[in-house]
């Protein structure tokens, strides 16, 4: 679905600071993967994610979107053309909702009526249809339609902004860290809502986690990254075989140093 192509990254080439951030990439993410993301700090995950998500340029490489059949290269298109098939969510529960407005104009604004006279593009079969979705969180919110957002736990706001943007049926739904600002039983929760919906809607996801065990209990594939490059893609088959031990080996084989030495948690 979405392939990338020798994608590098530099940031300030050419001078004392040169950091090249990605090397080389070649990553095809296939429809309906659930792809989990594991590394250390500066291994290049959220630099890969801002790549694909169009919020950074690459330096090198091309990225192909295939979407129905149909193949086009989007590797100049901005952030802003690829936020219409590339949902993201971020660490911070904070940023994927508005939270001076109610959860009702939320509700509206993520499908997609804009902004202009959002409380009389709203029908009663909306509202009703808002109250369904917001049921499926089980945290009560079908209930507290004009209440504000900013109102609400982190953890009720993340589960929010997870049926808000499964709601926009996003073609790729990048996950980054969704989870780890969350206390435990918050973070499980909304885990739990992410595998439902990925498999109830058949996403295509990627999902960076600094938890190794999360990464081996989600998705049908893992991918490892150090240094820029993606050491490690792992299939389903043999994901399913992996504990976590099993991937510091691995690790160490490749890398010949130890993985406790770096800041990876091991989890």
């Amino acid at each position: 679905m979405i392939t990338l192509e020798n994608i590098s990254m530099t940031f300030n080439a050419g001078t004392p600071d040169e950091n090249n951030a990605l090397k080389n990439i070649n990553l095809t993410i296939n429809k309906g993967d659930f792809i989990t993301v594991i590394g250390s700090n500066g291994a290049g995950k959220s630099t890969l994610y801002n790549v694909i998500a169009g919020t950074l340029q690459p330096t090198t490489g091309r990225i192909a979107l295939d979407m129905n059949g149909v193949q086009r290269d989007i590797t100049h298109d901005k952030e802003y053309r690829r936020a219409g098939y590339i949902g993201r969510i971020f660490q911070n529960p904070l940023l994927g909702t508005a939270g001076k407005m109610s959860l009702e104009d939320n509700m509206i604004i993520c499908s997609k009526k804009g902004w202009k006279g959002l409380r009389i593009s709203l029908t009663n079969k909306q509202r009703g249809l808002f109250r369904e979705q917001l049921s499926r969180l089980d945290m009560g919110l079908e209930n507290r339609l004009h209440d504000n957002v900013n109102q609400f736990s982190g953890g009720q706001r993340q589960a929010l902004t997870l049926l808000m943007t499964v709601m926009s049926r996003p073609a790729l739904l990048l996950l980054d860290e969704h989870t780890a600002a969350l206390d435990p039983a918050n973070a499980k929760i909304v885990m739990e809502l992410t595998r439902r919906f990925a498999e109830e809607y058949g996403l295509t996801v990627m999902m960076i986690t600094h938890n190794m065990q999360q990464a081996l209990d989600y998705g049908n594939r893992l991918l490892m990254m150090d240094s820029g490059e993606v050491i490690l893609d792992i299939s389903a088959e043999e994901k399913a075989r992996l504990t976590m031990a099993d991937i510091v080996e691995q690790f160490r084989a490749i890398k010949q140093h130890d993985l406790t030495n770096d800041q990876m948690m091991l989890q």
